[in-house]
Formats: C-alpha cells, sequence, structure tokens
C-alpha cells in the first residue's frame, strides 16, 4: 500500500490494525481514542520534530503507540498522522455539545469573569457542556465559558471569507491553526470548518476540494492556489491569506500576491477552485 504518508498510520514497524494486509509493518495494533484537553497541541512529523498540524481543546486522536511521553496516531478531524505529546490527552469518553464559535474565548475557574482564567480555546474547539449558571457554561476538563462565545454542535456559520476574515492579523505559524497562529492552509481549513465542510490539512490536499474556477472569473470564497501555498477570496479582487511575507494573515488584492510571489520566488497560481 502506497499511502499518503500524512494520512497513513503505518511505520515499518508499526501500523493501525485497520492496515492489516494493507500496509507491510511488523505489528498491528487497534487504535485507542483520546481526546486533547489543552487549548492546542501540536502534531509533529517525529518525536520531537517540527509541527506540520496543530490539535485543538476536544478534538479527537487516536493514539496507536506511546512511548517517552510521546503518542503516535492519526488525528480524527483531518486525518493528519503524527506525533503528539501524551499529557495533552485523556482517554475519559466526551461528547461534543458545542464547538467555541468566535475567534478566541476563555474560561474561568468558577462561574465568574472576576475568577482566575484558566486558559483560552479557539474557534472551533469542540466541548461538552455539563453545566450552565447565568450568562456561563461549565466545560468538561476546562471551566467555565461565556454562553455567548459557543455555537451547538451542528449550526455552523455560512460564509467561510468572513471566518477567514476574523483571523486579520494573526501571526504566520507553520502547522498552525488556532487563532494565536496558523499557516496558510490552516487558515482555509478553520474557516471551512467553522461551516460545518470537511477540510484536509496541506494545501495540495486542498487543491483537490470542490471544482475548476477560471482565473478571470473569481468570487467571494474561491481558492487560489500556488505550489505550497492557498488563499481565498474576498471577492472579484482581494485575497486573504496566512503567508511568510508579511507573516500574518493579510488581505491584498490578487495581482499584487501573483506579482510579488512570481518575483520573489518564481510561482504563479496553479490552479482556482470553487466550492
Amino acid at each position: 500500500m502506497g499511502g499518503d504518508p500524512r494520512t497513513t498510520p503505518a511505520r515499518s514497524d508499526l501500523a493501525s490494525a485497520e492496515l492489516e494486509g494493507l500496509a507491510p509493518a511488523r505489528r498491528y495494533v487497534a487504535p485507542t481514542f483520546t481526546r486533547v484537553i489543552r487549548s492546542s497541541t501540536p502534531v509533529r512529523n517525529l518525536a520531537g520534530g517540527g509541527q506540520v498540524d496543530q490539535l485543538l481543546f476536544g478534538e479527537g486522536f487516536d493514539r496507536i503507540a506511546c512511548a517517552g511521553g510521546t503518542a503516535w496516531g492519526q488525528a480524527r478531524r483531518d486525518g493528519y498522522v503524527g506525533y503528539v505529546d501524551e499529557s495533552a490527552l485523556s482517554c475519559e469518553p466526551r461528547t461534543p455539545t458545542h464547538q467555541v464559535g468566535v475567534l478566541r474565548t476563555f474560561g474561568y475557574e468558577s462561574p465568574s469573569i472576576k475568577s482566575p482564567a484558566v486558559g483560552c480555546l479557539s474557534l472551533n474547539a469542540l466541548l461538552e457542556i455539563i453545566e450552565e449558571h447565568g450568562p456561563l457554561a461549565l466545560a468538561a476538563d476546562f471551566g467555565w465559558i461565556p454562553k455567548r462565545h459557543l455555537t451547538p454542535i451542528g449550526t455552523f456559520a455560512s460564509d467561510p471569507a468572513a471566518v477567514a476574515e476574523q483571523f486579520l492579523g494573526t501571526p504566520y505559524l507553520w502547522g498552525g491553526r488556532d487563532s494565536l497562529g496558523l499557516d496558510c492552509s490552516g487558515l482555509v481549513q478553520q474557516a471551512l470548518y467553522a461551516c460545518g465542510l470537511a477540510c484536509p490539512r496541506d494545501s495540495d490536499q486542498q487543491a483537490r476540494l470542490g471544482d475548476e474556477a477560471a482565473a478571470t472569473d473569481s468570487r467571494r470564497g474561491d481558492l487560489v492556489f500556488w505550489q505550497g501555498h492557498v488563499g481565498m477570496m474576498l471577492d472579484g479582487e482581494r485575497l486573504i491569506h496566512a503567508n511568510g511575507h508579511h507573516m500574518a494573515v493579510v488581505i491584498e488584492p490578487l495581482d499584487v500576491a501573483v506579482t510579488r510571489i512570481e518575483r520573489a520566488e518564481g510561482r504563479r497560481p496553479i490552479a482556482y477552485r470553487r466550492l
């Protein structure tokens, strides 16, 4: 089996039990379902390696192996395979009832906004609400969160471009996809998730979404792809994207971005897709 290593939970020594007979490995193990109990945690390509993805609070991770405090497995939401800090995971079952519906919110120790903050959560984090008290709701394994910042599971935004605009000014972070830092494909993924749309992690995977669109007929929500980069159109002329040139999420005219990237890197757009 020659699957994409980013989404195929198989190593030479170990693979997920579902791949027995499909991917060569010395041993096959049934994954253990876990959930993230930190605001966010990196997914790394190697134990101790660089971040290639990021899991948000409440997202599932199928753990296949664990050694030295590091778990290896596969993210449930986007299928990415990698290494995660074991302490960021819990086997306690939770059923998400809500997700964070704003860019960022805080959790508190007690049902008062004057109590100490326990941390922040980003858009699309998954929560099981177990108690309510006035304007606050208690999220299992986290703290009390303003109810107005929550969206019931199954209720979605309707405009991915409007979601992307909420991240304007957010710093660029390779492999990131939360409100404190994200990359180009992380921005697109978060915008689509908020609208109830499935989305893979990397830009080359995202280039298979939707249908081919004409470069001369850009519309709001269209995706523009370069080799290794993606942005989303806000209208027929303007693009929003997280990029390493500005080191932030910015809005700029598409023709300006095309010219700048071509001059600096010799790359031109390779695909235009309409969702």
